[in-house]
């Protein structure tokens, strides 16, 4: 017997279609919002999950995302009042099975139910998925690194500790992040993700903690910190290590004693939030260069994660790089089958400096070229079509004869002609950096992560 959520904050109705249901032989499951149905799916599995549009706590869009990182093979179907079509394309491209509207015509609900039913049980396990809120897919993966990831997950996700997730840029850290709260018993609160390269010393005081109005010229209102808005639920700190220092020993205050203060304002509010934070260098080493506060290392190290760079994920690229091209293929309005055997050799080759996110965006270029069914050689970049393994073993040259030393991986190479054209740029425009970030068509948080990862005197 098919095994059906309802989630709908109108009891009447629940009762209603849960008791039409019933009668053609399904079993189920009602919850009245978002955060009772995901505690659902939590527990036990469906086979199916009907959802109204509009809940007390979230939309459907961003419940489906939840669901979709809890159950990625799951079917759900929307329901709602308001026929809009933009909203309907947009829920079918982040996995709805289908839009329906209220009043239910009972017929036509069974038939897109069985439907559903159907594709679910004639499609293999999907082993992807998305976390709709950044745009990013994400596949689990099947190697022992990815286990390893999903145990150390389930294991801290129900905690409250605080959480430090270690990883090369690209990874997926905050993928990561927002599984952990999705397992925690704060799913049903807010996750708010803050881009702690972007906090300039004068503004992160404002965007953490907020303002009141007449705090300082401009200040026509009172504006929310994130720390208010995240209350009840997690504060991701993303790559915490390139927080001012300064702004780090407000930080540490607000963690430890549970308590913002507004700037402007004359008494303290009261927060419960979680903290995950997500750093792409070794925070060890910035405590010892005087860059980060020891003491607020400690408060955010009751728990390290380290997620794996893709090269030591040999089992997971080629899954990695399937999951891309059928997310290519919807976007991109294609119809690519696969890869050519050479692709997938060059793949597996490679070294994936950019990780996730750099397969990502040579997968979906690849298949907007491709003339044929199938991504060949030709569609991919020359690093990756002519990436070559790295030799076992070589002969030792005698001292008279050894050559100077030199990179021989493919990795080193690339940092090597990377770290070449950032200084040559920034000699160009005379070190300003904001132009320096146009030209090389980076952001000026990678800039600043680069110059301070090849240790150029900027």
């Amino acid at each position: 017997m098919p095994h059906l959520l309802l989630i709908d904050d109108d009891s009447s109705f629940c009762l209603m279609l849960a008791t039409f249901l019933r009668k053609q032989q399904y079993s189920v499951k009602t919850a009245y919002t978002a955060g009772e149905g995901l505690q659902l799916l939590k527990e036990e599995p469906f086979d199916l999950v009907l959802t109204d549009f509009r809940l007390p706590d979230r939309d459907g869009l961003e419940l489906l995302s939840q669901i979709r990182v809890l159950s990625a093979d799951v079917p759900v179907i929307l329901m709602t009042h308001y026929a809009d079509i933009r909203t309907a394309v947009k829920a079918i491209k982040m996995g709805a099975f289908e839009y329906i509207t209220k009043p239910l015509n009972p017929d036509e609900t069974l038939l897109t139910i069985q439907k559903a039913l159907q594709k679910k049980s004639s499609e293999p396990a999907a082993t992807a998925s998305r976390s709709a809120a950044t745009g990013f897919a994400f596949v689990t993966g099947n190697s022992p690194q990815a286990a390893k990831l999903d145990e150390y997950i389930a294991l801290v996700a129900p905690t409250n500790m605080s959480v430090i997730i270690e990883g090369e840029s690209g990874t997926g850290k905050e993928y990561v992040a927002r599984r952990i709260h999705l397992r925690s018993k704060r799913s049903d609160k807010p996750f708010v993700a803050i881009d702690c390269g972007a906090l300039s010393k004068e503004l992160a005081g404002s965007e953490l903690f907020g303002y009141v109005k007449g705090a300082f010229t401009g200040a026509m209102g009172n504006k929310e910190g994130q720390f208010e808005a995240a209350n009840g639920g997690t504060l991701f700190l993303d790559e915490i290590g390139n927080l001012p220092y300064e702004v780090q020993v407000q930080l540490l205050r607000a963690i430890q004693e549970r308590k913002v203060k507004k700037i402007g304002s004359t008494t303290d509010l009261d927060v419960d939030v979680r903290i995950i934070a997500a750093t792409n260098e070794d925070l060890v080493q910035a405590v010892s260069r005087g860059e980060f506060r020891e003491d607020l290392y400690h408060r955010l190290n009751e728990f390290k994660i380290n997620v794996p760079p893709l090269r030591n994920r040999g089992a997971d690229i080629l899954l990695f790089a399937n999951h891309f091209l059928e997310q290519a293929n919807h976007e991109l309005n294609r119809n690519i089958t696969g890869f050519a055997l050479a692709v997938s050799d060059a793949f597996e080759r490679y070294n994936w400096p950019g990780n996730l996110r750099e397969m990502k965006n040579v997968v979906k270029r690849a298949v907007l070229l491709a003339k044929t069914d199938k991504v060949t050689l030709e569609e991919l970049p020359s690093e990756i079509a002519n990436a070559t393994e790295a030799p076992v073993a070589a002969t030792t040259p005698t001292p008279a004869e050894a050559p100077a030393p030199q990179a021989t991986d493919l990795r080193s190479t690339v940092e090597q002609s990377e770290r070449e054209q950032i200084i040559a740029v920034l000699e160009r425009v005379k070190y300003n950096k904001s132009r320096a970030a146009r030209l090389l068509n980076i952001d000026r948080k990678t800039l600043y992560n680069k110059i301070k990862l090849y240790g150029i005197d900027a």
